[in-house]
């Protein structure tokens, strides 16, 4: 028998770090480090560990690979393009790369994976062996333009994305908002290798003219072919719609320009609360408007319907705070900690 263990990333917002038991292995489903300034997730709770399997590269998921030494050193297996993403302070000894669509084995444990939508490279992963399938989508959209999101299998446990809780606004609705709110000029942060080149190519479409910091603007060339103008602080004015690395304005183009007058502040996605960002949006120097990049409600319970799971695990959401999705999932729902699969 299989057994699950979440040891961060339920009842909130928080580091991915997910233990699976099976086949006489221990293998950690994605290592993250805490948002908040100064949170660091427990790793020691999880013993001495025989692989890491990424499901992408942001922080939230691979933030904890620095410890490697507190579980065993153990290989890690992710995608080349999470590999070639994660900086080189978190690079592994030993690595292993994984399919964005296919399947593999890791130390003898058969697993099936597909692309999440969510950040080149990141991938779901299932494994087929466990008792009617084991489904962790990592993050996941069906909605990015230019990230693809493969159709899950049917799986009877799958442990999910559910970031946005209740939300369930469409990114077409967000795009058009966003695009009005940038005209005349915005500062747009996002996280390196996520939504970028997506609000590049979409604001673009609707006629705005759009810089990027030269992170984004590579992403932005890599995806799509299309070369932008580039913003950086010498160059940078107000009027610009510029799109930059530094999802909270901790770092990079939105860090140097925080605090210079007259650019406005756009930002999209969680915003932790230690944040320069909560900071700004609190003081009235910025604002909130969502761009979508995980599930919406009504994403996850076609999820559900899709998998014909018969438990699910909503990851990374406080459920207090979304009753609909909480009732919608019905007797699917499972909220422990701890459990067989």
């Amino acid at each position: 028998m299989a057994r699950l263990t979440a040891l961060s990333g339920l009842g909130r917002k928080s580091a991915a770090v997910f233990l699976l038991e099976t086949g006489g292995r221990r293998l950690l489903l994605d290592m993250g480090g805490g948002l908040e300034a100064g949170e660091r997730p427990d790793i020691g709770r999880a013993g001495r560990i025989d692989a890491v399997l990424l499901s992408h590269a942001h922080v939230d998921h691979v933030g904890s690979l620095g410890r490697l030494d507190e579980i065993g050193r153990p290989p890690v297996f992710a995608t080349r393009e999470t590999l070639r993403q994660l900086p080189p302070a978190l690079r592994p000894a030993r690595s292993v790369v994984l399919p964005e669509r296919g399947r593999a084995e890791v130390l003898g444990v058969a697993l099936e994976t597909g692309r999440s939508g969510h950040a080149p490279g990141g991938i779901w992963m299932r494994f087929a062996t466990l008792r009617g399938g084991f489904l962790y989508t990592g993050d996941f959209s069906t909605e990015a333009p230019l990230l693809p999101c493969d159709p899950f299998p049917r799986s009877a446990t799958v442990l999910a994305d559910a970031s946005y809780g209740d939300r369930d606004e469409a990114l077409a609705a967000q795009i058009a908002a966003l695009a009005e709110a940038a005209r005349g000029g915005a500062v747009l942060p996002c996280p390196a290798d996520g939504r970028g080149p997506d609000m590049v190519a979409a604001l673009s479409a609707a006629g705005l003219e759009v810089r990027a910091c030269p992170q984004i603007a590579a992403e932005t060339l890599r995806l799509t072919g299309t070369a932008i103008p580039l913003a950086c602080p010498a160059s940078a004015e107000p009027r610009q719609v510029i799109v930059a690395d530094g999802p909270n304005a901790e770092h990079g183009l939105p860090a140097a320009l925080r605090d210079r007058p007259g650019f406005r502040f756009v930002f999209s996605g969680h915003v932790p609360r230690t944040s320069p960002a909560h900071a700004m949006i609190a003081e009235g120097r910025a604002r909130w408007m969502g761009w979508n990049v995980h599930p919406r409600r009504s994403d996850l319970l076609a999820l559900a319907e899709t998998t014909r799971a018969e438990r699910v695990l909503p990851a990374f959401v406080d459920l207090s705070t979304a009753p609909l999705l909480a009732a919608a999932l019905g007797p699917r729902l499972r909220q422990c900690s701890s459990l067989e699969v």
